[in-house]
């Protein structure tokens, strides 16, 4: 069957992909690699958003809670409305006692809105942070409407808990504000979890036949990072812990045998077509130089993300690339051109 998906990567250089289909446009969003920025590109068919412009729909602070370190914005559509959350930490002055000098991240949740029909050319607001219930390392915000509720999901610190993150829900008040109380849905706990890190990060929505599937990734950036699923009947309380079932194993991880490595912090996206697309990040190559966190070529890959006859994804392993990758920040400019 053919579809608007047949190359991969689907953009160059972008981590922590995040399409959405909106009128039968693709748009595209994920961490620009200087991490000072929030891009936006659109395309009519997958295929095409690498060509596609890029545009910056907003810039970091010079100083304060939103001046370094953006991380994973994350395009929404809710009402009549875009949406736009995102990570952000504060700068430092390089002293003891300045926020973030303890070389630990200090990221809170942020939100943007914009309601012009066109969200590359349209004025967005900054709606402010939102309140998660408690003051932490905080990131990686998603965004779901089910039943006519809207929901939150995102990765949160609890010092009480072992581990850098956990992922946590809440219904919405609005698309800025948390009606509930955070309830945490999962932990980092399995081996396949805590390697280099215990983190549980980058949360991610599918609602389909009668069933919610979260997506979440855990451990390390390297070739450590692999997806987990949590699972819930769509009728049953989302707030309640005990309606989700945590696969023991990761449903998505490296594969050697194709060349891709550490795919995660995944979307879900659709094709014309209504077929399901699962859109992650990945490098090609294991063999790092320098801090991970600058390096830029984690790849945005996508593919057709098949279904059981029970309605279970099929999750499978991630397909070879069709478009050549850099391996090196020398090889591509930051802007996405040879």
């Amino acid at each position: 069957m053919a579809t608007d998906l047949n190359v991969n990567p689907i953009v160059l250089q972008r981590a922590d992909p995040c399409v959405l289909r909106h009128d039968g446009q693709y748009y595209f969003t994920g961490s620009y690699p200087l991490y000072d920025r929030i891009v936006l590109r659109r395309a009519a068919r997958l295929d095409d958003l690498q060509s596609a412009d890029e545009v910056t729909i907003w810039t970091k602070h010079e100083s304060g809670p939103q001046s370094q370190l953006i991380w994973a914005p994350e395009i929404h559509r809710v009402g009549d409305a875009w949406y736009i959350y995102y990570a952000a930490a504060p700068n430092t002055d390089g002293t003891a006692d300045a926020p973030g000098a303890d070389e630990t991240f200090n990221h809170r949740v942020f939100v943007l809105e914009c309601t012009d029909d066109d969200p590359l050319t349209g004025t967005w607001v900054e709606k402010g942070q939102v309140n998660t219930g408690w003051e932490s390392f905080a990131l990686d915000a998603t965004s779901f409407v089910h039943r006519g509720e809207q929901y939150l999901v995102w990765a949160q610190q609890d010092v009480a808990v072992k581990g850098h993150s956990n992922l946590y829900i809440a219904r919405m008040e609005n698309p800025w504000t948390l009606a509930t109380d955070a309830v945490m849905l999962c932990k980092p706990e399995y081996d396949w979890e805590i390697v280099t890190f215990w983190v549980a990060e980058g949360p991610s929505v599918l609602i389909r036949d009668g069933k919610v599937f979260l997506t979440y990734s855990a451990s390390g950036t390297g070739i450590e990072y692999a997806m987990g699923v949590l699972t819930a009947d769509a009728d049953a309380d989302l707030l309640d812990p005990a309606s989700w079932t945590k696969s023991p194993d990761p449903v998505f991880a490296s594969d050697p045998e194709v060349g891709i490595y550490g795919p995660g912090h995944n979307s879900f996206t659709e094709t014309a077509d209504g077929q399901t697309v699962l859109v992650y990040h990945a490098r090609t190559y294991t063999e790092l130089v320098g801090d991970p966190l600058w390096e830029p070529n984690r790849q945005a890959c996508a593919q057709i993300l098949p279904f059981d006859a029970d309605g279970n994804p099929v999750w499978g392993t991630p397909i070879p690339l069709t478009r050549p990758a850099p391996t090196s920040v020398d090889v591509l400019g930051l802007d996405g051109s040879f």
